[in-house]
């Protein structure tokens, strides 16, 4: 992640309404699948500084996985339960999980197989994967750039990744369909007007609650109806039983 960015988005993820949607679409995926009772041990790859700790706790123990030192603080109160190793074989737990989530990792990485191979090997045999990743590459903007980001992925090259990965995709779906249309435009004014990324803003207070409110009820009828297009793909599976 951009350093600059890093720095913002801990407020960001707090308050934006793109990232509190996305966070309650997670969560309503969860309390659904969710066997009886809780979870057990609960596994957020690329946890940041456990910010979403607070509301997954709820649903089971966690812990979590973070490489990059700038997002963690030292006094934050999750720290213990963040693992500060990348994730490879040097994360390795003498315990399994019941749930795994990478929420917009495997975009960032050169070796998605091995990171999501790896997700796979830690499952509990009942356990379930739940991953989000930017969908379409035809939606690059510089907000991929400023990310860090490697690719973004659609249904067709995020299930030749599982094949690869040994993680068989039970349900999948495209998120925050309205965004389409407005970063095909960023995308075009992009083209026409060369520059450096600039880092998102969060939207005056009235707005950005307007927008999640909006943007929440469309995705409570994605979850019923879902739309072949969306800028962000949401992946549910579990390792696969050959």
């Amino acid at each position: 992640m951009d350093p600059s960015y890093a720095l913002k988005y801990r407020d960001l993820y707090r308050r934006h309404w793109w990232w509190r949607v996305r966070e309650d679409v997670i969560l309503r995926e969860l309390r659904h699948l969710r066997p009886e009772g809780r979870w057990g041990r609960i596994l957020d790859v690329g946890c940041g500084d456990g910010l979403f700790f607070d509301r997954l706790s709820a649903l089971g123990t966690v812990e979590g996985v973070e490489p990059d030192l700038t997002l963690l603080d030292a006094a934050g109160p999750w720290r213990h339960a963040i693992h500060a190793v990348p994730f490879d074989a040097r994360f390795a737990p003498n315990h399994r999980f019941g749930l795994v989530l990478m929420l917009d990792v495997l975009e960032h990485l050169d070796e998605p197989e091995a990171a999501l191979g790896h997700a796979v090997h830690l499952l509990a045999p009942e356990g379930v994967l739940l991953a989000t990743v930017p969908a379409h590459q035809w939606l690059w903007t510089r907000h991929d750039d400023m990310n860090r980001h490697v690719r973004r992925y659609d249904r067709r090259s995020f299930r030749a990744l599982a094949n690869r990965s040994g993680f068989e995709i039970t349900r999948e779906r495209y998120l925050f369909q309205g965004l389409v249309p407005a970063k095909l435009v960023v995308r075009a004014l992009e083209a026409l007007h060369p520059g450096e990324p600039t880092l998102p803003r969060l939207p005056p207070r009235p707005v950005n609650e307007i927008v999640r409110a909006i943007v929440g009820a469309e995705q409570a009828v994605n979850a019923v109806v879902s739309m072949p297009f969306g800028s962000s793909l949401l992946v549910i599976g579990r390792r696969s039983r050959e």
